[in-house]
């Protein structure tokens, strides 16, 4: 058996304080990967959905074109923009744009090593423009970097590429079962709205529809004031209260008709079309910007009236009554003639129950899945960051299977799919 691995301090700055294996070097990039130095310019013209050669940018494949600038194995760094300092690992013939920074992997250097070393460094933390984000050559080839024999950086990337796509597949599969969920959430707010046959028009059913301010609402707008709803405030059943603008009192005087009440429902207009929303007590008495309004009044429960206007019942009827090819617009007239099912008040307040415990339980089993999904995330990046910085010894270090690490799942649903989730 190995004996202990031997660990000292090191003097490498963004490794902040961490012990590394005493039979490592320390370099800089320029030397581990010598001669980076940017892509070249393609105009957009030049790239096409196929081609014989793929493009790639600072984002990754952007598409293909009929010439190349490179071939071999090469890493590409994302140079500028929200996502620069990201890194790609490419082989073949390819070109590379002037928007990645193109790095060869020396001869004694492995380069899928390299790459997860570059991607657990946080290059765009380099960036000295706020504006439009940026990194070059020179501030990359000057950074300080661990680097362990040849052979051990062949088998960091092997540990690795095993262990990091069995993660991968896990995600997948959550991701996957997702998807599944979501449909079975439509599934469950349809099935609850196909037996109502008889329909009348929404208008003779609620006592008042009307629209929030959409003549110059920003002329109002003040620093602290009366709060007021806007479309982008509006989720799918709920309300969000983020970025909540003002109006000043003469303006919440000067259109009181758009005043909101708790209970009330809202309905985006423009953008999410159609999406709906109960106002809660907290904003009663606040008033509403370009969205629509409902004051449901004593004969229709605007718990059902909210589920129902985000079914996909009435999404149909939303879409048909929608104006604009680019981005659907709906108006209060089309509100207005939306066909409404004719059910009793108690069937109503029944219904919206129902839903209420059906789509919850569907929520938290969403919520609980993208909770696994963030962790196998968190999990993998500290497994590559382990690995790279000689935390734990690949060369005979022996791993579970991931699916033995699993501390706890997500419950199985009635679809009777399987869930997985990722623990370490």
């Amino acid at each position: 058996m190995r004996a202990v691995r031997q660990m000292g301090p090191t003097r490498i700055g963004w490794l902040q304080g961490l012990s590394l294996p005493l039979d490592w070097s320390e370099s800089k990039l320029k030397y581990v990967a010598p001669g980076m130095q940017a892509g070249e310019a393609i105009t957009a013209d030049s790239i096409e959905p196929k081609g014989t050669y793929p493009v790639y940018g600072g984002n990754g494949l952007r598409g293909y074109t009929e010439a190349k600038t490179h071939q071999g194995t090469h890493i590409l760094i994302g140079r500028q923009g929200a996502l620069c300092g990201n890194v790609h690992l490419v082989s073949g013939e390819f070109w590379a744009s002037e928007h990645a920074i193109v790095a060869r992997p020396a001869a004694t250097v492995e380069a899928r090593w390299l790459a997860h070393l570059l991607q657990v460094m946080n290059l765009g933390q380099y960036s000295q423009t706020a504006a439009q984000p940026g990194i070059g050559t020179a501030q990359i080839n000057a950074l300080a970097v661990p680097v362990p024999p040849f052979r051990e950086q062949h088998a960091i990337a092997d540990y690795l590429d095993r262990e990091t796509a069995r993660i991968d597949t896990l995600i997948e599969e959550q991701q996957r079962l997702i998807e599944m969920l979501h449909e079975r959430r439509e599934a469950v707010i349809g099935a609850a709205f196909l037996n109502a046959q008889a329909q009348q028009p929404l208008k003779r059913v609620v006592p008042d529809i009307t629209v929030g301010i959409v003549v110059q609402p920003s002329r109002w707008y003040v620093e602290d004031g009366v709060p007021a709803l806007r479309g982008l405030n509006i989720n799918r059943g709920s309300i969000s209260t983020r970025d909540l603008v003002y109006i000043s009192a003469e303006g919440d005087d000067a259109n009181s008709k758009s005043r909101l009440r708790g209970g009330d429902v809202v309905v985006v207009r423009t953008g999410q079309a159609g999406a709906a929303a109960k106002v809660p007590e907290s904003l009663d008495g606040a008033n509403a910007i370009d969205i629509l309004i409902i004051r449901p009044g004593t004969g229709t429960d605007a718990d059902f009236l909210v589920w129902y206007l985000n079914s996909p019942v009435a999404a149909s009827h939303i879409k048909e009554g929608s104006v604009g090819a680019i981005q659907g617009h709906f108006n209060v007239g089309a509100l207005r003639e939306l066909p409404f099912p004719t059910v009793s008040l108690n069937s109503q307040r029944r219904i919206a129950a129902d839903l209420d415990t059906k789509v919850a339980a569907i929520d938290a089993l969403i919520a609980e899945t993208g909770r696994f999904i963030e962790l196998s995330r968190e999990r993998r990046a500290a497994l590559i960051t382990a690995a790279v910085t000689g935390q734990i010894d690949v060369r005979e270090v022996v791993w579970w299977p991931i699916t033995t690490r699993l501390s706890s799942r997500p419950r199985s649903v009635s679809t009777s799919q399987p869930t997985a989730g990722c623990t370490r």
